[in-house]
């Protein structure tokens, strides 16, 4: 006879309005699975959990949080990650489905992937579902009143952590631009920004949906300033856009007609 065990869920939350959560969000926050929730390290806040919180509901008993560390080392992350892995199977083994609690939407740049692949990898034969949610683009788009497409637009999504030449590349292939964790280089971006004349053209938005949320349109003011990790800048309806024509649902750059 096969062994029971319970289903871990990856829940998205969204960005930090509560009011954006799914039906199936609340429905599973409120059923008796086991919350879990990641936080940077021992005894520190967890934006996730305060989004659940900030929607009337209380923490449960059986939670527990599991530590991320905020690195790009690959050797401690996959510590971490297994160590998260354990203590959520061994939950899922007493036939006790676990939830795992996620900012924006569990499938974009999520820290649950890397729980469920590492849950994969040690037993592949426990059921895990991705409750799917609002991401931080979206919710900052509508905030800005920056719509992210129209029409035949392309977007591109990146971690700002790519760097200047890899946005400088992208300005030039796409129409909307979001450029994701820009703490680290946000005077660089804006230095961007200003050469390519593009600053009325985008905006900053930090912590969207949140009590904290920030919206600024005039960029050039944050320069040298400090923000929040949890910040993204919008730059839409990007002029510096290399335009082409489309041919069969895909665009072609145009090329000059040479009489001979």
């Amino acid at each position: 006879m096969t062994k029971k065990s319970g289903k871990l869920y990856g829940v998205s939350l969204g960005p930090g309005d509560p009011d954006l959560m799914t039906r199936r969000a609340w429905q599973l926050l409120q059923s008796n699975c086991y919350w879990t929730y990641p936080v940077k390290k021992k005894n520190k806040a967890s934006y996730a959990l305060q989004i659940a919180l900030q929607a009337g509901l209380s923490e449960p008993e059986n939670s527990i949080p599991l530590i991320f560390p905020m690195t790009h080392d690959r050797e401690i992350l996959a510590k971490y990650w297994l160590q998260a892995a354990q203590i959520v199977i061994e939950i899922l083994d007493k036939n006790q489905d676990v939830i795992f609690l996620v900012e924006g939407d569990a499938s974009t740049f999520s820290t649950f992937q890397h729980l469920a692949k590492t849950v994969k990898a040690l037993n592949n034969s426990y059921p895990i579902e991705t409750i799917p949610g609002v991401p931080s683009f979206n919710a900052a788009a509508a905030l800005a009143q920056m719509p992210l497409a129209d029409t035949d637009d392309t977007v591109a999504i990146i971690p700002a952590g790519y760097g200047l030449a890899m946005i400088e590349s992208l300005l030039s292939d796409f129409d909307t631009l979001v450029l994701l964790k820009v703490k680290p280089i946000l005077d660089d971006i804006i230095d961007l920004l200003e050469e390519k004349k593009i600053l009325s053209n985008s905006c900053f938005i930090e912590k969207a949906g949140a009590p904290e949320e920030r919206i600024v349109h005039d960029i050039l003011s944050l320069h040298g300033k400090k923000v929040n990790y949890l910040s993204l800048i919008l730059i839409s309806h990007n002029p510096y856009r290399q335009r082409g024509a489309m041919i069969r649902g895909c665009r072609k750059k145009e090329t000059a007609n040479i009489n001979g």
